[in-house]
């Protein structure tokens, strides 16, 4: 898989003539030039439902009147850039006017949208629509040198149609059982990729394929492996936001399929003309692609008259020129991780919780990139006893299964670090022992938590926190943080100032407590930090993690909050990589996070603990050896200065 691709979209509404009227092979070759692109993702087909080339299997855009895939597709190969090649499997506006029939309906039998209202319909794989697309897909792998087939809007889905009605009732299934309608879903989309694949691979058995649908679901590693690879849809600026690329990235890394970030050069999202992000955004958001193992992808949207834009490419061009003199160091590389969070997300696929797993996963993520603990996301599957701690967040009430891996994850000397629900089996029983019994929810929030440790320059005092809590009482463990209840609760006649009641003062039992299997806090401490952000939750769960981990954490540093740090071991060069990112995202118009301004930091210090003796280390891509000392399995260095994103290389 290349570094630097761009994903060109070209969805042009059939009332725009001239359509790549202004296209010329030297400017389209000029712009990747510019851009410095080894892969540009192509159009066959767009939601609007128009190809972009002759075509017998569908119909060639009216204002069109070349082969503008076929020309992009040559030129492209002139220069040595490879041309995964897109269709729209999900969305054809064109097809939905006519067979309104084929769409997805809900359960009041409405497709989404209405027709009245701008935008595309979305259709059932359950229908015969899913023939026609198939022939689409297999007459662009006949016919083109296509090095890949993207598959956009497509996944699981429920659908009532009268497709997938008729079949529910027909094998005795009751289309008003929503655990049917799903089941049924599953199975739509799992005959959609079989036939896909076996249409592309009949033809060109090694042609890459991925299936999009913006967002890869953890836990569902089944759906992982219809593509051969991954594209992690992220623009930050587009809904996103930038906790949700970490997330994926330390997800999908250890699954071990090859992937790639994809961004966009847009300042909000797809289908914008015009939007620009500064150039500082893309060096960040693509070197933090890298720093996770992957690859690089900027979205970019086609004029209808098929001129490349040439700010778009020299906004791209200043990213890729660092990317390109850094990918040696990013080749078959894996993630050195102490800690593994098991995601909420993963566990709920597995229909066990129902929360907003999206924010918990993200506050858990968001703690440990600030507190520059290296750590993996997970799944039920994951191999736990790669890590020396193990994450529950806040609502993972542990099954029957989960429980034995957990007690045999610790029989072997690994820890865990839970909170608020999680650690607690259906019995109400904490499934391995922190040093405590579950007793029930608390029925004070908010409530507070007085630690018995000090906290950074605070004298001893309480601190709010705002999630529910838990009642729990020692047996056997070591306290390490007590709660204190309010007086009572705030209500209509009970309360007291502008927002809650204080702190009573009384020891309302443990808060945080040790065991021999680990920690347990007994608030939904990552929902809160996601939502409210207050520095003693990061600072609970780290000082948890730091005394879980011990002298047995990999890397300590001086970066600061706001910087990211990951190692990646490129063990067939005998080589660690260690980048050091740094950027502050801020706030503009409706919640819009930006990256502007790159302030440089200086004489960043880090400590990296490892069993190998380091020969040398040194800065790439510069190739510029900075000192350090090595003292049995413990190596210093400081890295001079930091601008967006350096890699220090240590070699043994």
């Amino acid at each position: 898989m290349r570094f630097r691709q761009v994903h060109l979209d070209f969805h042009t509404s059939e009332k725009i003539d001239g359509i790549g009227s202004n296209f010329s092979k030297d400017q389209f070759q000029s712009m990747l030039k510019k851009g410095c692109i080894d892969s540009i993702t192509v159009f066959s087909k767009c939601h609007h439902g128009w190809a972009y080339h002759p075509s017998e299997k569908n119909e060639m855009h009216p204002g069109l009147e070349f082969d503008l895939l076929g020309a992009m597709i040559e030129a492209a190969h002139e220069i040595n850039v490879r041309t995964p090649v897109y269709i729209s499997a999900g969305f054809d506006e064109k097809l939905a006017r006519r067979h309104p029939e084929w769409l997805i309906r809900n359960r009041e039998d409405k497709a989404g949208g209405g027709f009245m209202v701008p935008g595309y319909h979305e259709f059932c794989m359950n229908t015969p629509y899913l023939d026609i697309l198939l022939d689409q897909i297999e007459e662009v792998v006949q016919n083109y040198d296509a090095d890949g087939i993207f598959l956009d809007i497509v996944g699981v889905r429920k659908c009532y149609c009268q497709y997938c009605v008729s079949e529910l009732r027909s094998k005795g299934k009751d289309p008003r059982d929503e655990q049917s309608v799903i089941q049924l879903g599953e199975k739509t989309f799992q005959n959609y990729t079989t036939k896909v694949r076996e249409r592309i691979h009949s033809i060109k058995p090694d042609m890459p394929i991925f299936h999009n649908s913006g967002h890869v679901r953890r836990g569902r590693r089944d759906l992982l492996h219809v593509n051969t690879h991954l594209e992690l849809e992220s623009l930050p600026t587009g809904g996103w936001g930038y906790d949700h690329f970490p997330v994926s990235a330390r997800y999908a890394q250890p699954i071990g399929l090859d992937y790639l970030g994809m961004t966009g050069k847009f300042h909000t999202t797809w289908g914008e003309f015009g939007g620009f992000k500064h150039p500082n955004a893309l060096r960040y958001e693509t070197a933090l692609s890298i720093a996770n193992g992957a690859r690089c992808s900027i979205g970019d949207q086609l004029h209808p008259d098929g001129l490349m834009d040439e700010s778009t490419y020299s906004l791209i061009g200043e990213a890729y020129s660092q990317i390109a003199k850094k990918e040696p160091w990013c080749i078959n590389v894996t993630n050195v991780a102490d800690v593994g969070l098991l995601s909420l997300e993963a566990v709920e696929e597995q229909g066990l919780n129902n929360y907003n797993s999206g924010v918990t996963d993200a506050g858990a993520v968001r703690i440990l990139l600030e507190g520059k603990i290296l750590f993996d996301v997970l799944d039920l599957e994951s191999n736990f006893s790669r890590y020396k701690v193990i994450i529950l967040p806040d609502h993972i009430v542990t099954s029957p299964e989960l429980e034995a891996k957990l007690k045999k994850y610790v029989a072997l000397g690994g820890k865990v670090l839970a909170t608020g629900k999680s650690g607690i089996n259906s019995a109400g029983q904490f499934s391995i022992d922190f040093g405590a019994s579950w007793i029930s929810e608390n029925q004070n929030r908010p409530d507070y938590y007085r630690p018995l440790y000090r906290y950074g320059s605070f004298e001893p005092t309480a601190f709010v926190f705002y999630s529910q809590g838990e009642k729990i009482e020692l047996n056997g463990g070591e306290e390490l943080g007590r709660r204190e209840n309010s007086y009572f609760n705030r209500d209509v006649f009970s309360f007291c100032s502008h927002q809650h009641t204080p702190n009573s003062k009384e020891n309302g039992g443990p808060g945080m407590v040790e065991g021999p299997d680990g920690i347990y806090i007994a608030w939904k401490i990552f929902d809160e930090y996601a939502t409210k952000g207050s520095l003693i939750l990061k600072e609970t769960v780290l000082y948890a993690l730091n005394r879980l981990l011990g002298e047995q954490k990999t890397i300590h540093t001086t970066l600061p909050a706001q910087g990211i740090t990951t190692i990646q071991h490129q063990e067939s060069e005998n080589r660690f990589i260690n980048h050091l990112l740094y950027a502050s995202p801020v706030k503009r118009g409706d919640g819009v996070e930006v990256i502007e301004d790159i302030i440089p930091l200086y004489n960043i210090k880090v400590n990296l603990k490892t069993s190998k003796a380091i020969k040398r280390v040194y800065l790439a891509p510069e190739m510029t050896d900075i000192a350090y000392n090595q003292e049995g399995d413990q190596i210093t260095y400081s890295l001079p200065q930091l601008n967006c994103h350096q890699m220090v290389v240590l070699e043994y």
